[in-house]
């Protein structure tokens, strides 16, 4: 069992919220984590129909019996639990619910309609590196890169090809399917496949329109499921301005990194190594690298990208209000002076603010860096 980040974070919350929801992809480890964290829980799971059936019943009624500490699974299953919960803990001081889903419309829906002010949200996404232990940091980036990050992967040492082959078969077809009806499986297949070539790219649903032969709408409605199900996740453009943050092209990026090596078609590490995506992969586990920091400190998420119209870019730009965080990524092993330049551009951008600026790279952390002054450098190792 790997120790998460987040349970600190959930234990602390737990002192203030009658209800907890912890939100994530399949198999992050959302059930085992409130298990261990709440072991003295009862504990269901909405995909048990012989459970489903015993709630129909009555469902208030188990409720109050359990409401002392219950965990309750894949609770989008049955959406009309989430009032039920509202009532009780409102009626009761000592009602304690813990609530699970992996998918992220349904959950936000129901929580702003019937638990809103009463439940703290948290996202639980796969192992960070440095949940990781050192035994499996030294298996080396690209291999760490072709397993991903989900648990099972690592505390099972199953292989990814397989582990990743039955996600996709069991969970991604089946949640798409229960949301919209896909006529053609080995079209939307094929879709998904084209997101994971374009990762670390302007999400352009009129290009996939063209390539596939499917209309706009649905490539939007496509991939819109896939972010409600924790697949792929948007990076938004960063301006000063946030109106316009909300209406410029954000990019894409999966939350797991070994899901893109497999819809690849990439078997080997020395596969990952020599692919002509590499850099974008590593560029994509590094952004997730930072979105799971602050998940599993319970903070929203202020990661963007810069680009301006004479195309200077800046791969991750972390705003934190009163400075921003900038910076590059690249898979070199070691520093080079133009890894500076848009970030010194950005800098020159804003001098009135806190900017600090840094490279992630994959060479070890002896390289020196050509340059001095606001301008770090980081291994890949340190995050």
């Amino acid at each position: 069992m790997y120790y998460r980040e987040l349970e600190n974070e959930i234990i602390r919350l737990s002192q203030y919220f009658k209800v907890l929801t912890v939100t994530g992809p399949r198999q992050s480890g959302k059930t085992t984590l409130c298990k261990k964290t709440f072991a003295e829980y009862k504990y269901i799971n909405l995909e048990d129909e012989t459970v489903v059936a015993e709630l129909e019943v009555n469902r208030k009624d188990f409720l109050l019996r359990n409401r002392k500490g219950l965990i309750i699974d894949e609770v989008q299953n049955m959406p009309e639990l989430f009032s039920d919960v509202q009532v009780i803990v409102d009626e009761y001081d000592d009602a304690r619910f813990v609530l699970t889903g992996s998918n992220n419309f349904l959950l936000t829906q129901k929580i702003m309609q019937s638990l809103a002010g009463r439940t703290a949200v948290l996202s639980l996404l796969p192992l960070s590196l440095s949940e990781l232990s050192d035994d499996d940091r030294r298996q080396g980036l690209f291999e760490i890169m072709l397993k991903g990050l989900y648990p099972a992967v690592w505390a099972k040492n199953i292989p990814p090809q397989d582990v990743y082959r039955q996600y996709y078969t069991t969970y991604i077809q089946r949640d798409i399917q229960q949301v919209i009806k896909i006529k053609n499986l080995s079209e939307f297949r094929k879709f998904v496949v084209l997101c994971a070539a374009r990762i670390g790219t302007e999400f352009n649903a009129s290009s996939l329109s063209n390539e596939l032969g499917v209309s706009v709408p649905t490539i939007t409605e496509w991939f819109n499921v896939l972010e409600a199900s924790y697949i792929v996740f948007r990076l938004q453009p960063f301006f000063k301005n946030i109106n316009k943050r909300l209406v410029k092209t954000p990019k894409i990026y999966f939350y797991d990194v070994g899901l893109v090596c497999f819809l690849l078609g990439i078997n080997t590490a020395h596969q990952v190594e020599t692919h002509p995506l590499r850099g974008s992969i590593f560029e994509n586990l590094v952004v997730c690298e930072f979105l799971k920091k602050q998940c599993n400190r319970g903070l929203d998420n202020n990661l963007f990208f810069f680009r301006d119209k004479s195309q200077k870019e800046v791969d991750l730009i972390q705003d934190f209000g009163d400075e921003y965080h900038a910076y590059e990524i690249k898979i070199a092993p070691t520093i080079n002076s133009d890894f500076y330049k848009n970030l010194k551009y950005f800098h020159s951008l804003f001098p009135t603010e806190n900017t600090r600026s840094t490279v992630i790279y994959t060479g070890n952390s002896e390289s020196q860096s050509p340059e001095t002054g606001y301008i770090n450098y980081l291994n890949i190792s340190t995050l």
